[in-house]
C-alpha cells in the first residue's frame, strides 16, 4: 500500500521539475540564441517478490517470469537543443552577428573563456569588441605586422578601435598613368599654351600636390609629334613650388613656326631700351639683363635677380607672351649668318645688347617667324596610321617618363608616368586626355567598420583604403550538448562536452558562416511546449490521484479495528 504512495510522489515531483523546463522554455522565447530544453522519463527502481525460474525438463514445468513492483519515475535526462538553429532577426546594427552551423563564440571575462550563442556586441570605451549584456570581451586572432594576414594562435581580445586603428597611413604616389585622347585639331594643342594635364599626387606625409604637364603639337608634317613638359607643380594652397631643380626629361627641340610681332601699339624699341609707344617711359632695359658681349647676366644678389626677370617679363608681354617667359626665350630660328647654328629668342636679344646688325629682333617690331622651341620635357610620337602611340623620349618599348620629384627634397618621391594608353583619334576636335594617379593616398580616417561571413573585421577609410583589424574565433565541440550552462547565454565547456584549446577554429571550416545585422532567436516551439504542458498536466494530475486513492484504501484499513 505505501509503495503506490510513493509511487504517487515520485510522479508529482517528476512531472513537477518537466513542468519547471517548459516553464523555463516559455519564459526565454524570445531570448536571444536561447536553446531550448526538453526532459525524459525513466523509472525509478522496481522490488523484486520473486525471481525468474527456468523450464524443469525432468518434472516438465515451465519457466516462471520474475514479479518485480515499479516504484515510481525519476528525471531521465534534460536535454538542451543546442545545435538546433534559430531563426533570424534583423537588427540592422553591424556589430549584431548570428552564427549559421553549429559553432560558438568565445568570450573572456579576463579570467576564463566562457562560450555564447548571442552575437548581441558593440564597442566599448577601450575599443574591444564586447557583448552588450556582460561586457565580456569577445576573442579573436590578431593580424601578423609581419605579413598582414591572421595570426591563428591563442585568442585574444579584439581591440579594433585602438588608436592605431583609427587612421590609416599616408602614402608617397610612385605610378601614374595619363590616358586618353590627344585630338590634333584640339586648339589647346595648338595653341602657345599647349594642353594642360593635371596629376593630383601625395608626398610621404600625405600633402596634395598638382603637377601641370602641357603637350603641344609640332608643326607640318610632324602633326603626330608632341611635346611634354612639366610647367608648374602646385601644393594644396595653390601656391607655386620651384622646380628649376627638378630633371624631367632632357633639353628637347621642337619644330613649330611661330610668328613673333611686337605690340606696336603699346611699344617701341629704342635702341637698346624697349619703350612706351610714345618713348616717354621705359619698359626694359637691355642692360639690365645681358652683359655687354650679350652674355646673360649672373645677379649678384636678389634685387638683381628680380630687376632681371622684370625685365625679360616685360619684355616678353610686349611680343605676346605675358605669363610665359620661358617659352619664349627658348624659340629659335636658323642663323642667317651661319645657317648650321640655331639661335633661341635670348640670343636675338643679346646679339642686340652687343650692337650687331644681324640675327637680331627687328627694330621696326615686324613680324619675325620663329622655327621651332627648346623645352625641357619628352617628345611623345603618335602612329600616323594606327594613332597609336609609337614612342616616348626615343624609346618604342618604355612608353613613359620618371618624374624626379625627390629631387625637389622633404617627403617627395619619383613618379613613374605611364603613357601607353594615349592615342591620337579623330574626337572632334576634343581632348579627352587626363591624368590619374596609381597609388599613393592622403592621410585617412575610420569611416566604418565590416564584418565578413568568415568573422574578419576590415575597416574602411575615407581616403580608400581598408585594413584586415581581425578574425572572431568560434569555438567547436564534440558534444556541444555537454556545455554547462553558466548564465547570461553562457556556457563552459564540460568533460563531457570536451575541452576548449585556447586556440579555436575558423567557422568556415565546417562549413559555418556568420552574417552581420542579424541575431539568432529562441528556437523555442510554443505549440509543442504548449503539448507538453497539457500532458504534463495530466500526468501530474494522474499522480495526485494514485495518492488520494491510497489513502482511501488505508483509511479502510484502518477502520477494520472498529
Amino acid at each position: 500500500m505505501m509503495r503506490s504512495l510513493y509511487s504517487g510522489v515520485a510522479g508529482l515531483k517528476t512531472h513537477q521539475t518537466r513542468m519547471d523546463v517548459i516553464g523555463n522554455n516559455i519564459a526565454n522565447v524570445n531570448t536571444t540564441a536561447y536553446k531550448s530544453s526538453s526532459m525524459t522519463f525513466s523509472e525509478l527502481m522496481s522490488q523484486t517478490t520473486q525471481k525468474a525460474s527456468g523450464a524443469n525438463a525432468t518434472t516438465g514445468v515451465g519457466g516462471t517470469n520474475a514479479k518485480q513492483i515499479g516504484l515510481g519515475v525519476k528525471a531521465g535526462a534534460i536535454n538542451t537543443a543546442i545545435t538546433t538553429q534559430g531563426s533570424a532577426q534583423s537588427t540592422g546594427n553591424p556589430f549584431d552577428i548570428m552564427i549559421t552551423g553549429d559553432n560558438f563564440f568565445v568570450v573572456s571575462n579576463g579570467s576564463e573563456n566562457f562560450f555564447t550563442r548571442d552575437g548581441s556586441f558593440y564597442v566599448d570605451g577601450a575599443g574591444n569588441l564586447a557583448m552588450t549584456s556582460t561586457g565580456y570581451n569577445v576573442m579573436g586572432w590578431g593580424v601578423d605586422k609581419t605579413t598582414g594576414n591572421i595570426k591563428q594562435d591563442t585568442v585574444t581580445a579584439l581591440r579594433i578601435m585602438s588608436t592605431a586603428n583609427m587612421t590609416y597611413p599616408p602614402e608617397a604616389t610612385t605610378q601614374a598613368n595619363i590616358s586618353g585622347i590627344l585630338d590634333e585639331n584640339d586648339k589647346d594643342v595648338t595653341s602657345a599654351n599647349g594642353k594642360t594635364v593635371n596629376l593630383n599626387f601625395f608626398d610621404a606625409r600625405g600633402y596634395s600636390y598638382t603637377a601641370k604637364f602641357t603637350f603641344k603639337q609640332s608643326g607640318e608634317p610632324n602633326t603626330n609629334v608632341y611635346s611634354m613638359e612639366l610647367t608648374k607643380l602646385l601644393d594644396s594652397t595653390g601656391a607655386e613650388i620651384d622646380i628649376s631643380a627638378l630633371d624631367f626629361g632632357n633639353r628637347t627641340q621642337q619644330k613649330m613656326e611661330t610668328k613673333v610681332t611686337l605690340n606696336t601699339d603699346a611699344y617701341m624699341w629704342d635702341g637698346k631700351v624697349l619703350k612706351t609707344k610714345d618713348g616717354t617711359t621705359e619698359v626694359a632695359n637691355l642692360a639690365d639683363i645681358f652683359n655687354q658681349d650679350g652674355s646673360l647676366i649672373t645677379p649678384q644678389d636678389d634685387a638683381a635677380a628680380q630687376k632681371q626677370q622684370k625685365a625679360l617679363d616685360a619684355i616678353a608681354k610686349a611680343y605676346g607672351y605675358e605669363g610665359s617667359t620661358d617659352e619664349f626665350l627658348n624659340l629659335y630660328i636658323t642663323s642667317a649668318a651661319d645657317p648650321k647654328q640655331q639661335l633661341t629668342m635670348q640670343d636675338l636679344l643679346g646679339n642686340m645688347m652687343a650692337g650687331k646688325n644681324t640675327d637680331i629682333l627687328p627694330a621696326d617690331g615686324s613680324t619675325i617667324t620663329m622655327e621651332g622651341r627648346y623645352f625641357e620635357g619628352t617628345t611623345v610620337v603618335f602612329n600616323k596610321d594606327t594613332a597609336k602611340l609609337e614612342s616616348v623620349g626615343g624609346s618604342t618599348t618604355n612608353l613613359g617618363i620618371n618624374a624626379a620629384f625627390s629631387q625637389l627634397g622633404g617627403n617627395f618621391s619619383d613618379i613613374t608616368i605611364d603613357l601607353s594608353e594615349c592615342t591620337n583619334y579623330d574626337n572632334k576636335g576634343t581632348s579627352t586626355i587626363g591624368a590619374t594617379s596609381g597609388d599613393g593616398r592622403r592621410l585617412g580616417d575610420m569611416i566604418g567598420v565590416s564584418i565578413q561571413k568568415d568573422g574578419m573585421i576590415y575597416a574602411s577609410y575615407d581616403n580608400g583604403m581598408t585594413k584586415l583589424l581581425g578574425q572572431i574565433a568560434t569555438a567547436a565541440f564534440a558534444n556541444a550538448s555537454g556545455l554547462e550552462k553558466e548564465g547570461d547565454n553562457l556556457y563552459s565547456a564540460t568533460l563531457n562536452s570536451g575541452e576548449f584549446d585556447g586556440i579555436g577554429v575558423d567557422i568556415t571550416a565546417g562549413g559555418g558562416y556568420m552574417s552581420t545585422g542579424q541575431l539568432e532567436m529562441s528556437n523555442v516551439d510554443l505549440s509543442s511546449e504548449f503539448t507538453e504542458m497539457i500532458t504534463t498536466q495530466r500526468g501530474f494530475q494522474a499522480n495526485s490521484r494514485i495518492i488520494t486513492v491510497s489513502d482511501t484504501l488505508l483509511e479502510e484499513l484502518t477502520n477494520l479495528k472498529r
